[in-house]
């Protein structure tokens, strides 16, 4: 299945935690690469929702301040942290499929994109990036860089992970293993941002 067809065919569960390790791939845009890990909380909502709004307005609070810290890279209105912050401010605060769905399938796509600028030597997204991300979230992934390939992976491995273990004794294993891949990424982008910090110095 593609990735838009995973997207659709999910469960709130699935899409829940499948957004959280979107933005939290993402979070080093926002909170520097050494920054903390404040989703924690929100992703041991992910299985059930319990304490989803709770947890989900302690966690904006704790990313404002490190935010507010200097942690985010100032890039401006529609720059990757800016992005971050964006996809932040859209988690629906109701654990439904409708609502979760429409943030799922946005942070899918907002986490390609600024893996996307991660690809390009300057940091600015080819002009063609909207076609090929379209392309290949849909099941054609030729022609992306390889950010955006192993981002695409990650998203599709971990909603394969998630369908597979909903309503068995494992459902909670199936977000850990979400969590452990969403870390993973977060690893590679981190060390992307320090490589490019080193050459800009």
């Amino acid at each position: 299945m593609s990735l838009l067809e995973l997207i659709e065919s999910a469960d709130e569960r699935a899409l829940a935690a499948s957004a959280v390790a979107c933005l939290d791939r993402c979070l080093p845009l926002l909170t520097g690469p050494d920054g903390p890990e404040p989703l924690r909380p929100l992703w041991a909502s992910c299985d059930n929702g319990r304490d989803w709004a709770i947890r989900l307005a302690a966690v904006r609070t704790e990313l404002d301040d490190a935010a507010a810290r200097g942690g985010a890279d100032g890039d401006g209105g529609d720059g990757p942290a800016a992005r971050v912050c964006a996809m932040l401010a859209a988690v629906p605060s109701d654990f439904a499929p409708a609502p979760l769905r429409e943030w799922a399938d946005a942070c899918s796509l907002v986490a390609l994109e600024i893996h996307g600028r991660f690809d390009a030597p300057d940091g600015d997204a080819p002009q063609d990036t909207a076609d090929l991300l379209k392309a290949a979230r849909a099941g054609e992934a030729d022609g992306v860089g390889p950010l955006v390939a192993g981002e695409l992976e990650r998203q599709i491995r971990i909603l394969e992970i998630l369908a597979e273990t909903t309503g068995t004794a494992g459902s909670g294993a199936g977000v850990r293993k979400a969590l452990d891949l969403s870390t993973e990424g977060r690893r590679v982008l981190r060390a992307v941002m320090s490589r490019r910090a080193r050459i800009r110095g």
